[in-house]
């Protein structure tokens, strides 16, 4: 008789890891979700996230947040989290101003940490957090979830095996729409003092992070900055609405951050590139979208329909030479531990299971991840030479961090 997949060993040395989750929004949803499901897709899991306590801005609010997501506890001051020594991870899914506060403390407690992205709102505070963690045996995480969609996985393994040659350009996208009417609120992401940048940190971070996954790192910039909507309506409560409702006629507040970001690239390799990203884009919804050629072949890819990877081969027979496309499943990166069958669908909340998969595997066999807090540092290092670009209107060289 074939041995068990697993057995009652396992179930005795699976660890229990209790998280302390610092923010009750979109994003502690997702995260949420995750500790719950990513033992039903990955099992027998490398641990066992326990759903321990989750703060959120007020005591109502976060008894809500706990009722909701599942958490055992709440409170309305994270520093008790930081300082209850049965944590044994921070979450961190506030607004971009609280990063660096919590994570550092975090850090000195001995905490393992996944911080939503941007890392911080500069680097200046990418430094610091980064600082904080990299001489300390902690696992620690910037929640750059995109690259883990299948699809960009196998990406990253055709490249890896040289199917597409030497590459020589990257172009990629994210486009969206929630902000293209000026009558939608003024969410905390499109104010400097608490998002650090608009468009910039919010999504062209994502298409940053996978051109450096994909192709390298970047060692120059050129860019353009835009702000097409310079005011919007002052948001009632304290939820942030995004673009789900419209403002009144009452009051409003000064938009102080880019709307839409566009740089060229020179990749350390010698590979060229572009990044486009705007949150006015009519019709685009989340339209995370890269094209890579190579000297062998080509690979396009489009988040809106995730489950496909384009690619092309140079080697194929000319009179069959074009874009095929791979539907993910099964047989690819994370594949077996998911749906069995191709195509079958692969959502938001898929990506945050495998981030959730890949940070507790980290942490429970005493590895590292990636994204981590120094990909997290790189990132902003390339967000603040597109800000100094756009301003001299010049190509700037990215600083690399050094150890």
């Amino acid at each position: 008789m074939a041995t068990p997949a697993f057995s009652e060993r396992n179930l005795i040395h699976m660890q229990n890891l209790n998280v302390g989750l610092i923010g009750g929004g979109f994003m502690g949803k997702a995260h949420s979700l995750a500790y719950a499901a990513m033992p039903m897709f990955f099992w027998p899991a490398p641990a066992l996230p326990v759903r321990k306590v989750i703060a959120e801005a007020t005591t109502e609010l976060a008894a809500e947040a706990a009722r909701r997501f599942g958490f055992e506890n709440s409170t309305s001051d994270w520093r008790s989290i930081i300082d209850d020594p049965d944590i044994h991870v921070v979450d961190i899914a506030t607004p971009n101003h609280l990063h660096a506060e919590i994570a550092i403390a975090a850090a000195e407690a001995g905490k393992h940490i996944i911080c939503e992205k941007p890392l911080a709102r500069t680097g200046e505070e990418s430094k610091a957090m980064y600082d904080a963690v990299k001489d300390k045996n902690l696992v620690h995480m910037v929640a750059f979830n995109y690259r883990r969609t299948p699809a960009v996985a196998l990406a990253k393994k055709y490249i890896e095996e040289g199917a597409i040659g030497r590459i020589l350009s990257f172009r990629g996208t994210y486009l969206q729409d929630w902000s293209a009417d000026p009558n939608a609120p003024l969410s905390w992401r499109f104010q400097k003092s608490i998002a650090g940048s608009g468009a910039l940190g919010d999504i062209a971070t994502h298409v940053i992070d996978m051109a450096r996954y994909l192709v390298g790192e970047f060692s120059a910039v050129n860019a353009v900055l835009s702000t097409w909507i310079p005011e919007r309506p002052l948001q009632a409560g304290g939820a942030d609405a995004l673009g789900t409702v419209r403002g009144g006629e009452g009051p409003r507040g000064q938009v102080d951050v880019d709307d839409e970001v566009m740089t060229m690239i020179r990749f350390a390799n010698g590979a060229v590139g572009s990044v486009e990203a705007t949150r006015n884009a009519h019709g685009r919804n989340n339209h995370i979208t890269f094209e890579i050629h190579g000297t062998e072949g080509s690979i396009v890819f489009n988040y809106e329909r995730r489950d496909e990877l384009q690619v092309c081969f140079a080697s194929d027979q000319a009179d069959r030479r074009g874009f095929r496309t791979v539907y993910t499943g099964p047989a690819h990166p994370y594949g077996e531990g998911l749906w069995p069958i191709p195509a079958l669908g692969i959502g938001y909340g898929e990506t945050k299971i495998i981030e959730a998969y890949d940070f507790f595997k980290a942490i429970a066999e005493g590895g590292s991840v990636s994204p981590n807090f120094a990909d997290g540092y790189q990132v902003a290092l390339i967000d603040d030479a597109i800000v100094e670009s756009a301003a001299k209107e010049s190509w700037v060289e990215v600083p690399q961090i050094t150890a």
